[in-house]
């Protein structure tokens, strides 16, 4: 299937590594061309280097109010054009209710949502028809995540705004989506686990409630998210689309 992905461009935040990267690494492979960001310069520009010709590196943090502009520029620029956007960046600091102090909230809220929002907004503005913003949110949309009190605090209203945006955009030809990974193979989530007192057995206990028994890969993730980013998926915008083996307990 032709995804008509072909010199298409797109921005994809935090993708050194992760999610980000793993969507970025199926976007070029399909033939688009990435402006890929992380908040460290070296391996942002090592990022973009593995990725090949069709790839470029932007070290910016989200939470900076300028790189919105700084980042459709640099796909401009370098590519010729402005398709798309996938915002993903990594998770706040895990905790319950006593755990997380205000200056982790206020972090988070600046990083995960504000700068989502900043981005989104610069993107509106500059997307012709057949343009995409998406958003790499979290299972914890539909059911909160046990010690992800940040997490699951922000990620539901970031998926409300992104429904508000379809809403907004649609008219435009502009389409809205999200994904909400669960157990997905990263570096995060084996870190999640490894706050388990037996990590292997919160593994096995984690796998044991998805219905395919396993986490899913970061390849799997990404091929995804490139269908959903991509002209094929054309008629398909204000969705929340779980990427999670089957572990939405829900509708």
């Amino acid at each position: 299937m032709d995804l008509g992905l072909k010199d298409r461009v797109y921005v994809v935040t935090g993708a050194t590594r992760g999610l980000g990267n793993a969507a970025a690494r199926e976007l070029v492979a399909d033939g688009a061309k990435v402006v890929v960001t992380g908040r460290d310069e070296r391996r942002t520009a090592d990022a973009a280097a593995e990725l090949g010709a069709n790839a470029v590196g932007v070290a910016v943090d989200n939470s900076d109010a300028g790189a919105p502009a700084r980042l459709i520029a640099t796909a401009r620029e370098h590519f010729g054009g402005f398709d798309g956007v996938l915002i993903s960046v990594g998770g706040p600091p895990p905790g319950r209710l006593a755990d997380n102090t205000d200056e982790q909230w206020t972090a988070a809220f600046q990083s995960v949502f504000l700068g989502a929002v900043r981005l989104a907004r610069a993107a509106a503005a500059e997307l012709a028809e057949g343009g995409v913003i998406g958003f790499v949110l979290s299972g914890s949309v539909y059911e909160p995540i046990q010690g992800l009190t940040i997490s699951n605090g922000l990620r539901p209203g970031l998926a409300g705004f992104a429904k508000s945006l379809a809403n907004e955009l649609g008219p435009r030809g502009i389409r809205t989506v999200g994904l909400l990974p669960a157990r997905i193979d990263t570096d995060r989530v084996r870190e999640l686990d490894a706050l388990a007192a037996d990590p292997d057995a919160a593994r096995t206990a984690n796998e044991a409630s998805i219905p395919l028994r396993r986490y899913g890969t970061p390849e799997e993730f990404g091929r995804t998210a490139a269908f959903l980013l991509s002209p094929a998926a054309s008629y398909l915008t204000g969705i929340m689309v779980p990427v999670d083996g089957g572990a939405l307990h829900g509708f």
